[in-house]
């Protein structure tokens, strides 16, 4: 029996945790041994109770000595143990799951708990944090068996596996996963065939693949373990690397685009028209553009900028060029308020320059819409701006030689797609106003070439950020009036979560009432949120752009894409509600003009998590500063949206945060080895090959749509 073997005739796992491993990916012995520690219990790395800080995050060993549940109401109950060690008592709470906790852990157990260590008076806290039982529950336990609590007071690494609340329940906790990898070894004839060159295990001082297996799973020492975890994550990356390398190869050296053989009348035009001096930064991007564009190679490029950086304008020119070489340009943003405000602008610069610009979104009137769809396809219509409505199948184009896709990761992949399907390779312009820290840059979109604004235009102040407390608000309010006495305007935003969505909604709107009434009744108040229609939203927007109104009211709906250089005061209400991105976001559409602008964060009782996300706003204007705080604090998770998070999900112990040195050699050698060798079959190629195309050639079809 070998790797292939099913996960069902290891001992131990019958019908029902067959049917739970293979939820979770494991249906082999090979799935099993790919299965790893998510840490490690070793003695030196544990704290004592009396040694931990406020604000640590740590792993604690003790035994419970009194549990308690409090509340019986599902949504107030809570559950809470001590556990205490021979120097001191750690409190625990949980607020999700108490009825699951309450009867899981109970006096006398040992365990092993990590996680944030806050103080009430001079009681250490934790809430719902990690834990794993070291000493067996009655159902797992075996006469004569070891427990992991005995293991610890030998000094011995003893493995902690990710297990889930069902996993649990089956009897398949962090002790028993071990012993499956451990019957594995035993039973079968665990050949762990090597899946990289004899030169890059040797170049890249690399572990061989059997070893790593074994010590990551039974660790001889702490430097055997930290090579066995550096050879798992390199190959990780490399294979990843390696998929964006081949792609890139692909897409240059095998596919043909249009050829942008000049610059000519229409781009001479637009940059003599501009009231602006372009940034050194965006002189630096266009070019690299242009280069892509005249390369006869489909251009891939991800353009990043912070907000206000100014890649619009970077991407008008891009149009400008395609325009001058006969071909039409599509412009995809993710909201019909957003697609509006693009084509209001586009507009301006481009008509008085002979280029007839047209809008497709998804409300527009029938005969509004046959009649844009006819100049598409002849080719009256030079750019098309739109929503997703421009990837629906009636819609053709004459000669489409340019496709920007804005705010891209807010599209599906398959959305993408079927944009770029609209012309044979067209020349692809991906951006983001959302900074990506470069790790993560790097590991879900390798195989594009990344182009990055930093520079902020001239005359933009920073914005000056305060947190400020509800009691606060009326000062906050009076600062308001003061600005919009002065000749400003500003924004007061509340939250909108798709959980609660509906509940925030009435809210804000009631909040408008409330304000509109009693706190600014000599004031003109404008409402915006998602649920009016796209022409009542352009008409809100269009009123307040023109300065009929002082303050917007509104929901997220204005986070990205608003430009409104006399708004100088953001109010954003509940900030402890918003993600650290959204915040950056919303902060960006102040600050746009030549006049000093702040931006509040209003709070009520905000978590330690929530106060850290604050904190960053107060600390730094940087956007990409913010996003690798943003990394830090909530992981790779959902910093991208649910479809880039969806691309790592792949990675078992790589992380991309923290692994950005492995990530550089790794990608390194993957692009090193396909420029050498592009279809992998050289002799010392033939392991890589092998493992490629068995694991990863389903996962390129994909992997150029960025």
């Amino acid at each position: 029996m070998t790797g292939s073997t099913s996960i069902t005739y290891l001992k131990g796992v019958g019908s029902k945790k067959t049917s739970i491993l293979e939820e979770i990916g494991i249906s082999t012995v090979d799935d099993l041994l790919n299965y790893f520690p998510r840490r490690y219990l070793d003695r030196s790395a544990m704290k004592s109770i009396k040694d931990i800080a406020e604000g640590e995050t740590v792993t604690v060993v003790g035994t419970v000595l009194k549990t308690q549940l409090e509340g019986s109401h599902p949504g107030k109950a809570r559950f809470k143990v001590w556990l205490g060690d021979t120097t001191g008592v750690l409190e625990l709470t949980w607020f999700r799951g108490v009825r699951y906790f309450s009867r899981s852990i109970v006096s006398g157990d040992a365990l092993a708990v990590y996680g944030k260590v806050n103080y009430f008076g001079r009681q250490a806290q934790m809430q719902h944090p990690d834990y794993d039982r070291l000493t067996s529950s009655p159902h797992e336990s075996q006469e004569g068996e070891i427990s992991d609590f005995d293991l610890y007071h030998t000094g011995r690494i003893i493995p902690i596996y990710p297990t889930s609340d069902a996993m649990k329940q089956a009897g398949l906790s962090s002790k028993q996963m071990r012993t499956l990898v451990a019957r594995a070894y035993d039973e079968y004839t665990v050949k762990s065939e090597e899946n990289l060159s004899a030169a890059l295990l040797s170049d890249c001082n690399l572990l061989p693949l059997a070893e790593a297996y074994r010590e990551i799973h039974f660790p001889s020492s702490h430097k055997a373990l930290e090579l066995a975890r550096y050879r798992m994550k390199w190959t990780e990356l490399f294979y990843a690397q390696l998929m964006f390398a081949l792609r890139h190869c692909e897409l240059k050296n095998n596919r043909c685009a249009a050829v942008f053989t000049h610059s000519g009348v229409v781009t001479e035009q637009l940059y003599r028209t501009l009231p602006y001096e372009l940034t050194d930064g965006q002189k630096q991007v266009i070019r690299e553009i242009y280069r892509d564009l005249r390369s006869g190679s489909p251009m891939n490029r991800m353009l990043q900028g912070d907000v206000g950086s100014g890649k619009t304008i970077v991407a008008m020119f891009a149009m400008a060029l395609a325009a001058d070489n006969g071909l039409q340009s599509a412009f995809m943003a993710p909201t019909e308020i957003l697609a509006v405000q693009h084509y209001l602008s586009m507009k301006r610069f481009f008509q008085p320059l002979g280029l007839r610009v047209g809008l497709l979104t998804g409300k527009q009137r029938k005969k509004e819409r046959q009649a844009l769809l006819e100049a598409l396809g002849s080719g009256e219509l030079h750019i098309a701006v739109g929503t997703h409505a421009m990837i629906e199948g009636e819609v053709s184009y004459a000669g489409l030689g340019l496709v920007i896709i804005d705010e891209q990761h807010r599209f599906g992949v398959l959305q993408r797609k079927a944009l770029r399907e609209k012309a044979a390779n067209p020349h692809v312009l991906l951006m983001t106003a959302t900074p990506i820290p470069r790790t993560l840059s790097m590991g879900v979109f390798g195989d594009l070439d990344v182009s990055v604004i930093r520079q902020m235009p001239a005359g933009r102040r920073p914005v000056e950020t305060l947190i400020r407390y509800e009691k606060e608000c009326t000062k906050v309010y009076d600062y308001l009036r003061s600005e919009v006495a002065a000749g400003r305007q500003g924004y007061i935003v509340y939250p909108l979560v798709e959980e609660s969505e509906k509940m925030d909604l009435k809210a804000a709107v009631e909040s408008f009432d409330e304000l509109s009434s009693s706190v600014f009744p000599d004031l003109r108040l404008g409402l915006i949120h998602g649920q009016l229609t796209p022409d009542l939203k352009e008409a809100v927007m269009e009123q307040f752009r023109r300065g009929e109104l002082d303050l917007l009211v509104g929901t997220t709906v204005i986070e990205v894409g608003v430009d409104v250089p006399n708004a100088t005061v953001m109010v954003i209400e509940h900030a402890e509600r918003f993600g650290l991105a959204q915040l950056h976001q919303l902060r960006g559409r102040v600050g746009r003009g030549e006049h000093r602008s702040t931006c509040f964060l209003i709070c009520s009782k905000p978590t330690m998590e929530a106060r850290e996300r604050l904190d960053a706003m107060v600390s730094t204007t940087d956007g990409f500063i913010i996003s690798e705080i943003d990394a830090r604090i909530r992981g790779v998770g959902n910093i991208l949206g649910k479809e880039q998070s969806g691309s790592l999900s792949g990675l078992r112990i790589a992380d991309l945060t923290r692994d950005f040195d492995i990530m550089q050699s790794a990608r390194s050698a993957a692009f090193r080895i396909v420029e050498e060798d592009s279809q992998l079959r050289a002799a010392e190629h033939s392991a890589i090959r092998a493992h490629y195309l068995r694991y990863y050639r389903d996962r390129v079809t994909l992997a150029d749509i960025g």
